[in-house]
């Protein structure tokens, strides 16, 4: 069976998870850590980065640096995962249900401004794929109104926007580092803080609600609970790992983006024939090939194709389910439909990618694929 995913180990990971135990530190904010933040702060410019055990704490930590309360309204794209909105839903927060653009999954930004209440706090933007959402005019209905731009980056590693990295735009982003992402931990994400007012309160919130990271910098004489907050930080091991991957990043990406290639060029005419639709890229966005997708005709043919890759042993998924059709908060959306997040939802199919897929299974895939539609 050629897999959806199989997580790549650059080799270096067994020698620094070595080097942290030899350290005598294990647990969080130790070297490993602070070599991660330093990478990510040199090379994407980002203001402050504080590593969290999953992308799904990092968007918790965003909803407590917002202050989210019960009645606070908070615009999320409908198609993503569930951990965009329940960061949001734990603090008590209504969800208002944006919908996609038509062309990607993507949130449309045309949308927004007609679901902003006076009770908004916040804006989430899902950079789907790995590409960027239409930021510029993000930020300035943000703006307008005086709210917060969260990015969910989660598959968005060294993907641009105009030339920022994304990431870097909002107020507040997170990253995941899931064994299904580019560049993997196992489990794992990170926050980034790019507006200077959240950046004292995060550490706080990172370190269980006291003021640690102050005690170990010297700047106060003892540490206490002085917030809420929860043990957000992961381990030196976990750090370890991640830094491993973090410098080989360059050859993964340039590794997948020439496999990413290879689907968009081979399936070029079954597209061209109107038989599927293949990625779109915007003109405003890089593509750092987190995954390749397609969109097959509706739901019977996508499983019909699903269906029939696995009968030549290749494992290819559909992805989420449209959140505002959910079992637990159907009940709570407005009502309002959203077709293009249901489209997404009924027809979108990841093939396989990761970094060790060889030529010829690549070459079965595309086979395989090819072979569905001349039927």
């Amino acid at each position: 069976m050629i897999p959806f995913n199989k997580p790549y180990l650059t080799g270096k990971e067994i020698e620094y998870l070595q080097e942290a135990v030899a350290n005598g530190k294990l647990s969080g904010n130790g070297v490993f850590t602070q070599k991660c933040h330093q990478f990510f702060t040199s090379n994407y410019n980002f203001q402050k980065c504080l590593l969290t055990t999953s992308c799904t704490d990092a968007l918790e930590m965003s909803a407590l640096l917002l202050d989210i309360k019960p009645g606070d309204e908070v615009i999320v794209p409908s198609y993503t995962f569930v951990s965009t909105a329940l960061a949001f839903v734990r603090q008590g927060a209504k969800i208002v249900f944006a919908d996609s653009k038509s062309d990607h999954p993507n949130i449309d930004e045309t949308q927004i401004e007609s679901l902003i209440t006076k009770k908004t706090k916040a804006i989430v933007v899902v950079h789907y794929a790995g590409m960027a959402c239409e930021m510029d005019e993000i930020l300035k209905i943000a703006s307008k109104y005086g709210l917060v731009v969260v990015e969910d980056a989660a598959q968005a590693i060294d993907s641009f926007y105009k030339g920022k990295p994304l990431g870097g735009i909002g107020q507040l982003a997170s990253f995941s580092f899931h064994e299904t992402k580019n560049v993997i931990s196992g489990e794992g994400g990170m926050l980034v803080i790019n507006d200077p007012k959240f950046e004292f309160r995060s550490e706080i919130l990172w370190e269980k609600g006291t003021n640690r990271a102050e005690f170990f910098r010297g700047q106060v004489n003892k540490y206490g609970w002085v917030d809420t907050g929860s043990s957000f930080l992961p381990s030196e091991l976990t750090a370890a790992f991640l830094y491993a991957q973090l410098e080989y990043l360059r050859d993964i990406q340039d590794k997948r983006i020439t496999i990413w290639r290879r689907y968009q060029e081979s399936f070029q005419e079954l597209a061209e024939s109107g038989k599927i639709t293949l990625p779109v890229i915007p003109d405003y966005a890089t593509n750092n090939a987190h995954m390749f997708y397609l969109l097959c005709e509706d739901i019977d043919q996508r499983d019909e194709f699903i269906n029939h890759l696995r009968s030549k042993d290749i494992l290819a998924v559909f992805h989420y389910q449209s959140l505002h059709s959910s079992p637990f908060y159907n009940s709570k959306h407005d009502g309002r439909n959203l077709p293009n997040c249901d489209h997404f939802n009924d027809c979108l199919v990841r093939l396989p990618l990761y970094y060790e897929l060889s030529y010829d299974q690549q070459s079965a895939v595309i086979d395989a694929v090819h072979t569905f539609y001349q039927k």
